[in-house]
């Protein structure tokens, strides 16, 4: 609990068997009251592992269901456990558990009802070992999105985020992609509806076993999320109407 708040923190996994243990270690279970883990049919023993661990929700899917539907998963058990606070954490340790403390406080606080880790606010993306391409793609992507949907993040594209379980009952998260723009479709929804987004500096890792897309697909993402903007920016305008807002 955090000021009287109960704080579940979703894992949505994918063949994190190699780095589960260590992320799992860091999570701050004094603040911390459940955990949950979606394993989105891991070729490894991500969910034998995480059972070992003692994580109490683990769910495991038949079938890949991508990343954004893992994340659905994800975020209706958390409120099916009657959740306050909702932190999405990736279990491949990309993104340290060290600043689930700090995220939680900014909204237990109610400073801010959402929290990214931002790996662009300092220079711990380049020095995380984050591909040149890929954050030169992202300043460029971030500041086209800005412009459309009149905000100013420092990144719409980090996986590591803390919700107020209010936002997440308020925005139609399941009309979203089930594939990697889930995630920019669901910032834009939190705009939509008036909500704030708070940053921090999130240091990151760039490694083997973590998770990432390849140029292609980058792409094909980079695209998606110019669309999620148009989209916002005609619904905003009154030209028309999505699912994506309702």
């Amino acid at each position: 609990m955090y000021n009287n708040k109960k704080v579940v923190v979703v894992l949505p996994a994918y063949n994190a068997a190699q780095t589960l243990a260590q992320t799992y270690a860091e999570i701050p279970m004094d603040v911390v009251d459940e955990v949950v883990l979606v394993d989105d049919a891991s070729k490894d023993n991500t969910s034998d592992l995480a059972k070992a661990l003692g994580i109490k929700h683990v769910i495991r899917h038949d079938q890949n269901k991508g990343y954004g539907g893992n994340q659905k998963t994800c975020y209706n058990k958390a409120l099916s456990l009657n959740a306050d606070i909702v932190v999405m954490l990736h279990p491949d340790y990309q993104y340290t558990p060290k600043l689930l403390l700090a995220m939680i406080s900014i909204i237990g606080n109610e400073v801010y009802p959402v929290v990214f880790g931002s790996r662009i606010l300092g220079k711990g993306a380049l020095n995380g070992g984050m591909p040149v391409y890929k954050y030169i793609f992202n300043r460029m992507l971030t500041l086209t999105q800005n412009i459309l949907i009149n905000q100013k993040l420092s990144e719409y594209h980090t996986g590591y985020r803390a919700f107020s379980a209010d936002v997440i009952r308020a925005v139609n998260f399941e009309a979203n992609s089930d594939d990697f723009v889930f995630d920019n479709q669901m910032v834009s929804q939190i705009f939509y509806k008036g909500f704030e987004i708070g940053e921090v500096t999130c240091p990151t890792k760039y490694f083997e076993e973590a998770s990432s897309i390849n140029f292609k697909r980058s792409v094909e993402y980079g695209l998606g999320c110019l669309k999620v903007c148009f989209i916002h920016l005609f619904c905003k305008l009154g030209v028309m109407k999505s699912q994506l807002y309702k």
